[in-house]
């Protein structure tokens, strides 16, 4: 027996009186820095042809437009849809001032699967203060390929004065958008055809606050009013399927309703009752205190965890385990999962910002939006 085989021997015994030969540990994937910015962002999408768009979120204080195209060679950014949208001025008699046109706040943005920038606006002009209706609330159709808006849906007659229109999901295999309303508890179903929209799960306990507040880096949050901040439907998802829609408010607890019946809801005006639509609801799974999610083509979300810094994965079967933790990630908010099977994670600090900190900006720069390699890519009716 030569040297070599005797040593490689030794070495298998050794390992088999400890415990058995070590399996090779895969390497998890780390956390890279995709953008580098000054300003809080809160939502990212990106376009299989390489364009980038961002949300500002201004909770820092910073002024300018909210919605922008990034440029990653030349850090430029470009007002969408234009910068007369982003220039609301509700103190001014202009034309600057027409709700209809102009972006009051915008809570969301991303690209659709028709290819399309949607965006919503709250309608209210600051965090808290009330919606200026008709024309505030609304869902605006952005067309990447003659950069014009597309289309306008006023939510007027499907809000209220203390609504927060947080975000939106889309099925394309019914034609109808899902919207969370995050300040007045419930779910808004869309027909993107005809325009009529209903209200449904109004104060359902899927759709409201559960005992605690929001919270952020292991801390009880307050909102501008100095009361605890309760922020109810919030995160969102619809299945690669099209079956299930899961949706939670932010301080977690993710809860899924079969799509079919939210669609019914849009000409079955008894599905618009909470005793009877809420008898369609299940508890899917205990998430934490949460700023954004994303799901993947194979069915698992992405939900961030706001107080111990984390990304979880949430399977199909509602398992729960944690992709990754880095304390660099100060409150992820809209994920986003691009056809490189990469998720992006704004780190945005909401929670260190003004309307939560009793006046003070607590938001430390740089800022950065990261990405980690997921190997999967997005749910292929989620987004273009």
């Amino acid at each position: 027996m030569s040297i070599m085989m005797k040593a490689t021997r030794l070495l298998l015994t050794l390992a088999l009186l400890h415990g058995g030969v070590p399996a090779v540990q895969a390497q998890k994937p780390s956390l890279e820095i995709a953008l580098t910015l000054d300003v809080p962002v809160n939502g990212v999408s990106t376009t299989p042809s390489g364009r980038i768009f961002l949300l500002y979120a201004r909770v820092d204080g910073s002024q300018g437009p909210q919605v922008v195209e990034y440029n990653a060679t030349s850090n430029i950014t470009t007002p969408i849809p234009s910068a007369e949208w982003n220039s609301f001025n509700a103190s001014s008699p202009s034309s600057s001032s027409d709700p209809a046109t102009h972006l009051i706040r915008t809570n969301s943005q991303r690209i659709g699967p028709d290819g399309a920038l949607w965006l919503v606006d709250v309608g209210s002009p600051s965090f808290g203060a009330p919606v200026i209706f008709p024309d505030g609330p609304k869902l605006v159709q952005f067309n990447l390929t003659t950069n014009q808006v597309q289309r306008t849906y006023f939510l007027g007659n499907v809000t209220r004065v203390n609504s927060l229109l947080d975000d939106v999901r889309f099925n394309p295999l019914t034609g109808v958008a899902y919207l969370t309303d995050a300040g007045s508890p419930g779910l808004i179903v869309l027909d993107l055809k005809s325009g009529f929209a209903v209200r449904v799960l109004d104060d359902h306990p899927s759709t409201r606050r559960g005992d605690f507040p929001v919270s952020g880096e292991g801390t009880l949050m307050h909102g501008p009013d100095g009361a605890y901040l309760y922020v109810y439907a919030d995160h969102h998802e619809l299945s690669p399927s099209g079956q299930y829609y899961y949706f939670q408010p932010a301080n977690g607890g993710l809860s899924r309703i079969e799509s079919r019946w939210l669609d019914a809801a849009l000409y079955n005006s008894s599905l618009n009752s909470n005793a009877v639509l809420g008898a369609y609801v299940e508890p899917f799974a205990l998430t934490p205190s949460t700023g954004g999610t994303a799901i993947d083509a194979d069915g698992n979300i992405y939900c961030s965890d706001t107080d111990r810094l984390a990304v979880e994965k949430i399977a199909p079967n509602g398992t729960r385990e944690t992709l990754v933790q880095d304390d660099r990630l100060l409150w992820v908010d809209a994920m986003w999962i691009d056809a490189e099977g990469k998720l992006w994670m704004p780190a945005a600090q909401l929670n260190r910002g003004i309307p939560f900190n009793n006046g003070t900006n607590r938001v430390v720069k740089p800022l950065h939006v990261f990405t980690l390699d997921i190997g999967v890519g997005p749910s292929p009716i989620d987004h273009a």
